[in-house]
Parts: structure tokens; sequence; C-alpha cells
């Protein structure tokens, strides 16, 4: 029996990341992943990679072009006739683009020398003399010896009770990247990441899209002012958005599927849909790990319990990602699997939950970090706001994109930057500056003196900094 100093089991954002800096760090490493593709290949990447953000961006990014040939290239002098989708041709390009992300994985794992084994990885008991014993595959033909063990095994969507999905007319998140061809119409249960962002690709192919939320609230999570922004400009896209829904019947029939719902002034709605996409959170994935034999504990809502360093209840085992509390993001995985790797080698890294971003995808891009306004009212912080309009950015009116806005909320005292909060073009990138300033504890008036390149549009950044001190220069 082959015998690792770091078995990882699970091979997305945090397995394989992890994998990687461990072997970097000089230890004997294995991955392990079941994932497969169509064509039963080895596909490690996990469900970002596969099912996730790197396939629903590639479909993003085909519908953005198509939605501005039909309807922004002639405001560029450019006229566009005759323009038709090819779904087929689209779907075969996000398989390709998600082909190269998993073709990539396993190069890096051999760069790094990471021994790969494809199947399911499994804790056949608790440890014996310090090492532990993994299954790997179905038939658990094939064992292997690990010192320690870091759980990266992710999430799967979760199911409307009585609504499994058939990835045919009800759909998760992976049903829904593999619709082919654009349904007249599409209903989507829950108003998150998922459901807007797969909702938006379907809205700009011409589907007639609703979106069914059962908060009161549009977009909870987010700055309230942005959320109020991005309700407003979704509605004016097409999408139709209805809050405090109560979902009651899902009847999948030949070709459609009705949904039976009451709306939050009590009216009982009934609804036709040629498709329908489930996105109401994500479940914990220990599905065929054995946890318990391996003494994993899990908590009530069948997370992986770890402490601050993602150790689990079992010596030398440790749990990373979607499959433990916090955010399930991706890059939040990845860093939990860089510093579990170098935690293990004796180092001390940290990681600071307030600095993650979190990015919605949709156009206009939402991206946040730090505490929105709501929270720092209701902790009672004294702070000071300053936003900056992309209407008044040079750079976003060249582009034609002048929707949305740059936040940045700071301490009323000392002017540490608390949160940043972005709607509009590239936000996911423009984030980027705030948790950098943030991990750093830098001032808006940091910000606010850093020179920015013009035009661009990061600019607004440097304005929405300088409005917190009620001095933009553009606006």
């Amino acid at each position: 029996m082959d015998q690792f100093d770091v078995v990882v089991i699970g091979g997305g954002p945090g397995g394989y990341v992890a994998a990687i800096r461990a072997a970097q760090l000089g230890f004997k490493t294995a991955c392990i992943d079941e994932w497969k593709n169509a064509a039963g290949k080895p596909a490690p990447g996990g469900t970002c990679t596969n099912v996730g953000c790197i396939p629903s961006k590639a479909l993003l990014q085909s519908s953005e072009h198509y939605d501005h040939a039909m309807h922004h290239f002639a405001d560029h002098g450019i006229t566009a006739s005759g323009v038709k989708m090819d779904v087929a041709k689209m779907l075969a390009r996000k398989d390709a683009v998600v082909k190269q992300n998993n073709d990539g994985i396993l190069y890096l794992f051999k760069k790094n020398k990471v021994t790969f084994f494809h199947g399911r990885g499994a804790f056949v008991g608790a440890a014996k003399d310090g090492v532990y014993e993994i299954a790997v595959g179905e038939s658990a033909a094939t064992s292997i010896a690990a010192k320690h063990v870091i759980i990266a095994t992710g999430s799967n969507a979760r199911a409307l009770p009585g609504a499994a999905f058939d990835e045919k007319l009800i759909l998760s998140n992976d049903g829904a990247l593999r619709v082919g061809e654009v349904p007249k119409s599409l209903g989507v249960i829950g108003a998150g990441v998922i459901g807007l962002e797969m909702g938006s690709v379907w809205r700009r192919l011409g589907s007639d899209v609703t979106v069914l939320e059962g908060l009161p609230t549009f977009l909870g999570a987010v700055d309230e002012s942005i959320a109020k922004e991005a309700l407003k400009l979704f509605t004016k896209q097409g999408l139709k958005i209805s809050l405090g829904v109560k979902v009651g019947a899902i009847k999948p029939g030949k070709n459609n599927v009705a949904v039976e719902y009451t709306t939050a002034d009590g009216k009982t709605e009934n609804a036709t849909f040629d498709r329908l996409i489930v996105s109401i959170g994500r479940t914990p994935n220990t599905n065929g790990l054995n946890a318990e034999a391996g003494g994993v504990k899990l908590d009530e809502r069948g997370f992986i319990t770890v402490d601050g360093d993602c150790k689990t209840s079992a010596p030398n085992v440790w749990a990373v990602g979607d499959v433990v509390r916090g955010p399930m993001l991706a890059h939040k995985a990845e860093e939990e699997g860089v510093a579990v790797a170098e935690r293990i080698a004796g180092q001390h890294p940290h990681i600071d939950f307030n600095c993650i971003p979190w990015v919605i995808y949709t156009s206009p891009e939402i991206a946040w970090v730090g505490q929105t306004e709501q929270q720092l009212k209701a902790s009672g912080v004294a702070y000071k706001s300053g936003s900056f309009p992309f209407m008044a950015n040079g750079r976003a009116r060249a582009l034609g994109n002048t929707d949305g806005m740059v936040k940045i909320l700071a301490d009323a005292k000392t002017d540490k930057v608390l949160g940043m909060h972005v709607i509009g073009p590239v936000a996911s990138e423009l984030i980027a500056e705030g948790v950098m300033a943030m991990e750093f504890g830098a001032s808006s008036e940091d910000i606010a003196r850093i020179c920015h390149a013009h035009p661009t549009l990061s600019e607004a950044t440097k304005e929405a900094a300088l409005a917190v001190d009620k001095r933009t220069l553009n606006f």
C-alpha cells in the first residue's frame, strides 16, 4: 500500500490547490477526485470547474456578446444583420473551456509531482499508529496510506422537497448549463448568485425569465443601496423578479413544468415554464466519505466540524471549502487549502474572512468585500460613506457602460476602510483594490491619495474614496 504524507480527498479549488501547495512544501502528496467528463475521462476541478464558476462565465460571456450585437453595436456605428445564436456551438465552446481547465489541473499535478487517483476517496477506519487507510474507487480495490488527510469534497445543489432534479425540466446549476435550446419561458426559484447569473444568460438569448425569491428583500447580503440599484437595472433588462414568494406544488409535465406559488400579498399564482432552475442553496457533500469511521464529526446540517485552523475532530484530518463553515466560494476554499498545507508544515498562515470578496457576474457585475451599511448600523459602528457613479467616469462613458457605482465605507474616527461595494462594469476586478486596502488596514485617504491611471474604471474607486471626505473631483 502506497504511503503519502498528505492525501487530499477532492480535486476542486480547495483540494487541488492544497495538494499542489503541500507538494511544494516537500510532502509526498496524493489527490483523489472522482469527477469525470462525458467521455468518462478524469475531470478534476470540482463543481467550480465542471458545472459552476468556469462554465457559467463562459456562457455569460457568449450571451453578453450576443446581447451587444443585438442591442448595442448600433451605438458604435456597427450595423449587424442576421445575428443568430448557435446554442450548440456556444455549449461546445463552454465544454472546451472546461476541458482546458481540467487538463490544466492534471498538468499542474504532474509539474508539482502530485500523485493523482481517479475515483472516490473514503476512510477505511480510524488512524492506526498515526496513519489512515484511504480507499480509492467505488470497489475500494485500491487503498493508500496517509499521515495527514485534507477533506475538500465540496457541495451539492439543494433540491426543493417533492421536486427532484431531473436535469431536463427541473434543473440544478448542472442542468442549467446544458440546456440545448433557448426556452421560451424559464422559471428560476432563488434570486441568488446562480439564479441571477443563469437567468441572465437565457434572458439575453431571448427567454422570458421569471425569478421567484422567498425572501422579502432582494440580495439581502448585499449593501442596500447596491441591491436597490441592481433590482432596478435587472428589472429594466427584462428579468421578472418577485420577492416574498412561497412556492407550492411543482408538477413536471411532458415538455414543461407547472409551478404554484403565493405572492407576498397572499395571492395564489400558477405559472408554466419550459424549464425551471432551482437555486436555493447548496449542501455539504460527504457522500461516500465514510467520515464517521475515520473519527470525523459532522454537525446537524451535515457540515464537517472544524476549528479556526480547519482541524477536524480526528487527529491530522483537516477539511476546507464548501464542506465546512463559511462562505461557499471557490477562492475561500483555495485560501483554506493553502493555509492547511502550510499549517501541516508548521507555518502559521492567517485568513481574514472579513476580507473575502463576493461577486455576482451579471451585467452589471456586483462585487463587495467587508461590511455593508446595514451591518454597520446594526452593530452601532460610526462610519462615513462615499460613492461615485460610473456615469461620471470617462472610461465607462467610452465603453458605453455607465450603470452603477462604487461605494466605500470607512470608520468615522480612524478612516479605516470597513467595506467596499461595486455595481458596474468589471466589478469583479475592481473589488481587488478594496480587498487589498482592507488587508493592509488602509484608510479611505490612502486610496484617495493613490494615483490611478486615466482614463480607467478604477478612477471611480479613487473618487469614491474622495467622496468619503466629501471632496470628489469629477461629480
